[in-house]
């Protein structure tokens, strides 16, 4: 690696929701001063990616180097955090990186959300980690912005932020046991952890549609028995609304009762088949 190697050039990069230009040195500097702040770190690495990462430019060389931004005596990583870890690896003592210029470095705030972006933009992240960032970012710059800067709809990011709320131990069963929106409305409708976890694991066999319904009984009735919250999903699957054909002469029956009772013939209609239902039983 050339020693201290410095070149000035300018790409244009996302900056916070906007585009702009930046320019950045290209340098060669002690590996152990790029510090990583734990925002940064919007995912976890996995092993083996950084393994075969690290083989690739161990045989081909590093062909994009770090991007950092110097405060005081350490480089703050802004993306490049798997380069990073597989170049420790390779017990790397110095590395060239790309350190933003004064003119376009960024406030410590936006530097953190540009840098959990990045992460987010070069690798697919899961449903947890992606609660984490969107948490992070909507606490930075709003979630407008912030929904924005990911390229997501206002609705989807709220619906990752609102998982980001959820705890751990529920966040872990998505997807493979519930959804991530089942998981967020589960653990707000159910606050104990443990209690929720278990509902999680009975409902997760569930069609969509059940699952639904479920967790709307859940909603209303929180400290029902599984079986009876069951019980009462599949009454909600029943059809509520039912169409009926009548004869011109029924029909002219029907108009003159609901008249002489000031209410609208549908209202009636439904009154009748209702009050013959409960007379037997139903």
């Amino acid at each position: 690696m050339a020693r201290d190697k410095k070149k000035k050039v300018k790409r244009t990069v996302r900056k916070t929701g906007y585009t702009s230009k930046v320019s950045y040195r290209l340098r060669e500097i002690p590996i152990k001063q790029i510090h990583v702040w734990k925002e940064a770190q919007a995912r976890k690495l996995d092993r083996e990616g950084i393994s075969e990462l690290a083989k690739s430019i161990k045989t081909e060389g590093l062909q994009n180097p770090p991007m950092v931004q110097k405060e005081g005596n350490l480089y703050l990583l802004m993306s490049g955090q798997r380069r990073l870890a597989a170049l420790k690896r390779l017990h790397a003592k110095k590395i060239p990186v790309l350190v933003l210029t004064r003119k376009t470095e960024y406030a410590i705030p936006d530097a953190k959300a540009a840098s959990v972006i990045e992460n987010i933009h070069r690798k697919n992240m899961n449903v947890k980690d992606m609660a984490d960032a969107c948490a992070f970012l909507a606490q930075q710059m709003g979630k407008s912005k912030a929904a924005q800067s990911l390229g997501l709809s206002v609705s989807t990011f709220k619906k990752y932020h609102g998982f980001a709320g959820v705890p751990d131990d529920l966040k872990e069963l998505v997807p493979k046991t519930i959804s991530r929106d089942d998981a967020t409305k589960l653990y707000q409708i159910i606050p104990n952890l443990s209690k929720a976890v278990k509902i999680a694991h009975k409902i997760s066999e569930l069609d969509t549609a059940t699952k639904k319904r479920y967790l709307k009984v859940l909603a209303h009735s929180p400290n029902l028995s599984h079986k009876k919250i069951m019980k009462k999903a599949k009454v909600l699957a029943l059809p509520q609304h039912v169409s009926l054909k009548l004869s011109k002469r029924t029909a002219r029956g029907l108009g003159i009762q609901a008249r002489s009772q000031e209410i609208n013939p549908n209202e009636l209609a439904n009154k009748i088949v209702s009050d013959w239902l409960e007379r037997r039983g139903y």
